[in-house]
């Protein structure tokens, strides 16, 4: 019987793959590819073999995941014969005996090299105090920016991780999916995969926030009908007109991602109520000839500019300026019938197709040589190549420059000669002037902006004219990092500082050595430790750097500090061994955790077990997770954190689940921020509300005036997310009080 089950599920297990792999066929046949059949049968007879018998955590045949990472590439992302082979083989050499010189002699160098690209560097290397994932996520950028195909299969294969993340072990979706949020949604972005990018974003959200998460789809769903109504009302006058105007177009509705509303919630501490922009109108066009496609889109935009009043400044022209990511349309914001703005989005078709698949439409519509925007993708290529050269050691530090390369809006500026330049939003002079040449970065002593004379950390604004002044005396120095954004500039200054503070500390070290060694005194770590103590420093690396850069001067104060009490010193003994010590004074090390299952949260354990991080502050009823730090004591962050977003990054696994298990019996500090409209006695009205009728321990309050608006903020002690929700209620009832958020 046993037998004859293990038959039908064999038999049911190979229909569902020759079934998945004749989807995959279908789709490929329905692009306008070159129809090689033949080789992506073969790279999935050969996958199909290697991953023979292997399940994945949801139960169904392993080979099912590289066919689904082949759709991808080919529905969603545009791509051809040679990825998707690429796709299916992925996983062999990562995870079967099959080595890339066997992939490369049965399948040429090209699918060869991108299977190697996505290979992962074996976890074998790395301590749990390296970060495995940063290094696998240089590999893949090396490999990338010799073929832009390893990323976007790269990006496939998290898509279908994404959306299959539901069979996994709660501390795995928190890695993976705040993994996905932190890099791959910004590459997904930076390649122009829109629909791709929100969806990454928008399973991160669902996996790391379930409740956020449903709260906003349901908000979404209730609201449907009255977005409807208003986008048929609107859009009833622009379809007359570009009707009479004789265009082929569409007019749709887009609505706001959950995670979009919900990071703009977090940003700018608003509710769903107050975000305005929920709906947007998309207007997509055929252009009478493709020379009239940028005219046709300012004509659309001055004939609905006379139905509706248009925002003064939000018009955005990506259509003669597109972004760096490929990205064209022109976009403006129009006061509706009701007194809504709506942001209306003109594009061409063209436009749209490339909006939504990137870089890959591109190669659609080019003709002979490439076009400008391959040009814009070349650069940034480029740009990910020099921060490559010169890799940070620390897996945060290289994370974070490539992370400043991702993310940021963009400003246009202009060169003394009128050339146009695109630089990140908030870029300074500096790295202005890194960006044109690394030289003119290291020798900038300012600018002139607009004819007029500013300093290194002026921050352009777009349409700025910017001549870049240079100074062979100029040197460069850590002080920088301050004030600039990009990551080249970063890369460099950083590099340049840490080859400065190596210095340092080696003077450093001789003079403290000649110190101890001149007034014979023994060089423990004791005395070390008393030193740093002394000036206020961390570390003995931190001692000797700031010796050797003269910012300390070791001299009769710590000879008097190291000497006294030597007299009666020798007869104590310190123990320095790591870990807790129980009430008898025994050491006591670190419970023994359980990666795998959720840890709970006890008042007794806090501090001992786990401890609260200052970064985030979360209290009980935040989502929150744990970190594992280098002394086995679990740090706890609120999921959305910053600092948690970049260790999920690169140790993840080190993440743990954590849940709450504190019944009000414990009090937590908390900050919240007030507002509203100044009147007298409101401080006598808040305090009052807190102190009798919420009984609530108010710890430190800070309120200030300033043209008949009030801030404040109110330090308290509470003891979960409800006391926080009930302070909030009844202080929104207050007369004046107008917004109240925590901090």
């Amino acid at each position: 019987m046993e037998a004859d089950n293990k038959a039908i599920a064999q038999t049911r297990d190979e229909e569902m793959i020759q079934k998945g792999f004749q989807e995959l066929i279908n789709d490929y046949l329905a692009t306008k590819h070159r129809k090689k059949v033949e080789i992506i049968t073969k790279a999935f007879n050969f996958a199909n073999q290697a991953h023979k018998g292997v399940k994945r955590l949801s139960g169904e045949p392993y080979i099912m995941h590289p066919i689904a990472v082949a759709k991808i590439v080919c529905n969603e992302i545009g791509l051809g014969s040679t990825s998707i082979c690429a796709a299916l083989l992925h996983d062999v050499v990562e995870d079967t005996e099959y080595t890339v010189e066997d992939i490369e002699n049965l399948f040429g160098p090209k699918i060869a090299q991108i299977v190697d690209g996505l290979t992962k560097i074996s976890g074998a290397c790395f301590s749990d105090k390296e970060s495995a994932q940063a290094e696998n996520f240089k590999k893949l950028l090396l490999t990338m920016s010799d073929d832009i195909r390893v990323i976007l299969i790269k990006i496939a294969d998290r898509l279908h991780n994404m959306r299959t993340l539901g069979a996994q072990a709660q501390n795995k979706k928190y890695k993976i999916a705040g993994e996905t949020l932190f890099l791959y949604a910004p590459l997904a972005n930076r390649l122009g995969l829109n629909k791709i990018k929100q969806e990454l974003e928008n399973l991160s959200f669902k996996y790391e926030h379930p409740d956020e998460f449903q709260a906003i789809v349901d908000r979404l769903n209730e609201s449907a009908a009255e977005r409807d109504k208003v986008f048929e009302q609107f859009k009833a006058p622009i379809i007359e007109r570009l009707d009479k105007m004789g265009l082929k177009y569409n007019i749709i509705a887009r609505v706001k991602s959950p995670y979009s509303i919900w990071a703009k919630m977090q940003a700018k501490k608003i509710t769903m109520d107050e975000i305005y922009d929920i709906m947007a109108v998309r207007i997509i066009f055929d252009p009478m000839t493709p020379d009239d496609e940028y005219n046709e889109c300012f004509d659309i935009y001055v004939a609905i500019s006379k139905i509706y009043k248009p925002h003064p400044d939000r018009l955005r022209d990506w259509v003669s300026h597109p972004k760096s990511n490929g990205y064209q349309a022109l976009h403006v914001t129009l006061m509706a019938q009701n007194g809504q703005w709506i942001e209306v989005q003109i594009r061409s078709r063209r436009m749209n197709d490339i909006a939504e698949h990137g870089f890959t439409a591109h190669w659609k519509y080019k003709e002979g040589g490439g076009s400008e925007d391959e040009g814009e993708l070349h650069k940034w290529l480029q740009t990910i190549k020099e921060i490559l050269d010169d890799p940070q050691p620390d897996a945060m530090d290289f994370l974070d420059t490539i992370k400043l390369n991702l993310y940021a809006n963009e400003i246009f500026v202009f060169t003394p000669k009128g050339d146009i330049k695109t630089i990140p939003q908030g870029a300074t002079v500096l790295d202005f002037a890194f960006m044109l040449h690394t030289e003119m970065g290291l020798n900038c002593i300012g600018a002139k902006v607009n004819r007029r004379l500013v300093p290194l950390s002026y921050k352009l604004q777009s349409g700025d004219q910017v001549e870049i002044l240079t100074s062979k005396q100029q040197r460069i120095t850590s002080a920088w990092l301050d004030f600039v954004t990009t990551a080249k500039a970063k890369n460099i200054i950083m590099s340049f500082a840490k080859k400065e503070r190596a210095a340092n500390i080696a003077a450093g070290e001789k003079k403290v050595d000649e110190f101890f060694e001149k007034n014979a005194i023994k060089q423990t770590e004791t005395n070390i430790n008393k030193l740093c103590t002394l000036h206020q420093l961390a570390t003995r690396d931190d001692l000797c750097e700031a010796v050797g850069a003269n910012k300390v001067t070791l001299g009769d104060e710590d000879k008097n500090e190291l000497r006294e009490r030597q007299s009666w010193m020798k007869y104590l003994t310190f123990s320095f061994v790591a870990g807790n010590k129980d009430k008898k004074g025994e050491s006591q090390q670190p419970e023994p955790i359980d990666k795998k299952k959720t840890m709970l949260l006890t008042s007794d354990k806090l501090d001992k077990t786990y401890v609260i991080c200052d970064c985030c502050r979360p209290i009980p009823g935040d989502p929150i997770l744990g970190f594992i730090d280098d002394n086995g004591i679990v740090r706890i962050h609120k999921r959305h954190c910053e600092v948690a977003m970049r260790l999920k990054s690169s140790f993840g696994n080190r993440i743990i689940a954590a849940e709450w298990d504190v019944h009000k019996d414990k009090q937590f500090p908390v900050t919240l921020e007030v507002s509203g409209i100044d009147d007298i006695g409101v401080l006598n009205k808040i305090t009052e509300v807190l102190s009798k009728q919420l009984g609530v321990n108010l710890t430190a309050i800070n309120i200030s005036s300033k043209d008949g608006i009030f801030r404040g903020k109110l330090d308290l002690l509470v003891h979960d997310a409800e006391d926080i929700k009930n302070i909030s209620d009844a202080l929104e009832k207050v007369n004046n009080i107008k917004s109240v958020f925590r901090e």
